[in-house]
C-alpha cells in the first residue's frame, strides 16, 4: 500500500508495510542521499509486530523532485512528517538515521501526542553543539557558508568530501558505481540538507521537553561531533537509553543492520 502527503506544491511518497490496522505503527525516517530503501531489513523485522510506514523525503524516490540548484531547507521534509503524523489514526513510533533522526527528534518535539516513542541512530542534531558552546566539535563540521558547488566537478569533489568526512579518506572511491550514480542523483538535496543544518539552532534545552522514551544509538568508530550531540542528548532527554553498536561506523544501520534492528525491537517492545 502507498499513498502521498501533500505539502504546498510538493508532495512525499509514503508505503505501507504490514498492513492490520490494528498494529502499532512506526515510522521510518531515512538519512542522507539513501531514501527510503535503506531500510529494506529494518521493514522485515518489524513488520511482523508493527504496521511499518516508511517516507520518502522530498527528493528521493517517488516523492517531489527538487530542481538542479534549488537551496531546499530541512523545514520542506519536516513540514510532510508533521502532516504524516497529523494523518495517522494513532501516535506513532518513530525511527531515524543520521538526517532522519535529526527530523524524528524534532518531530516528537513538536507534535508531542503524536508520537509513541523515538529511536535514532546518530541523529545530526548540531544546534545542541551551538547552543552549548562546543567549539571543537562544531569546528570539524563542514563549513556551511562555503560556496554552493554548482558544477559536475565541483559536486562530485563535494560529495567525495561528505563521504569521507562520515566514513574515512577514499571511502567515495570505495563505493560501487551504483552507488556513487544514487548520490549524484540526489546531490542537490543532499547538499541543501547538509547546508541547512548549519542554520539548525534548536537549543539543547528543547530535547529536555520530550515527554516520550527515547533511544539513542551510536557506533564504536563516531565522528566528534556525532558523539558530542549523543552526550549531550543524553544529559537532557528525560527518559533516554543509550547503546552502542561494536565495530559499527555511521553507516550502522545498513552495515550492521541486524544488531541494530535488534537493539530498536527490543527497545519497542518495551515501550
Amino acid at each position: 500500500m502507498s499513498f502521498r502527503i501533500a505539502v504546498g506544491r510538493r508532495h512525499l511518497h509514503v508505503t505501507v508495510h504490514g498492513s492490520p490496522e490494528s498494529l502499532e505503527p512506526v515510522v521510518l525516517v531515512h538519512s542522507s542521499g539513501l531514501g527510503a530503501r535503506q531500510w529494506r531489513r529494518t521493514i522485515e523485522a518489524l513488520s511482523p509486530r508493527h504496521r511499518v510506514i516508511v517516507p520518502e523525503l522530498v527528493g528521493y524516490g517517488e516523492s517531489s523532485a527538487v530542481v538542479a540548484g534549488e537551496q531546499i531547507h530541512f523545514a520542506a521534509d519536516l513540514l510532510g512528517l508533521e502532516r504524516l503524523l497529523d494523518r495517522l489514526a494513532e501516535p506513532a513510533h518513530l525511527v531515524g538515521h543520521s538526517y532522519g533522526g535529526f527530523l524524528a527528534l524534532l518531530l516528537a518535539i513538536h507534535r508531542p501526542l503524536r508520537v509513541r516513542s523515538v529511536s535514532v541512530y546518530e541523529p545530526v542534531s548540531f544546534g545542541v553543539l551551538r547552543s552549548e558552546e562546543q567549539r571543537d566539535a562544531l569546528a570539524t563540521l563542514p563549513a556551511a557558508d562555503a560556496p554552493w558547488p554548482s558544477s559536475a566537478e565541483q559536486i562530485e569533489a563535494w560529495l567525495e568530501a561528505f563521504i569521507a568526512y562520515w566514513n574515512g579518506p577514499g571511502a567515495w572511491q570505495a563505493l560501487a558505481e551504483p552507488m556513487r550514480a544514487t548520490f549524484r542523483a540526489t546531490a542537490t538535496k543532499v547538499i541543501g540538507e547538509v547546508r541547512s543544518l548549519g542554520e539548525d539552532r534548536t537549543p539543547l534545552e528543547a530535547y529536555e521537553s520530550l515527554e516520550v522514551p527515547v533511544l539513542l544509538l551510536g557506533s564504536e568508530h563516531s565522528t566528534l561531533a556525532a558523539e558530542r550531540v549523543l552526550a549531550l542528548l543524553t544529559r537532557a532527554i528525560p527518559d533516554v537509553r543509550r547503546a552502542r553498536i561494536p565495530g559499527a561506523g555511521h553507516m550502522g544501520p545498513i552495515t550492521h543492520a541486524a544488531e541494530v534492528n535488534a537493539e530498536i525491537a527490543r527497545f519497542l517492545a518495551t515501550t
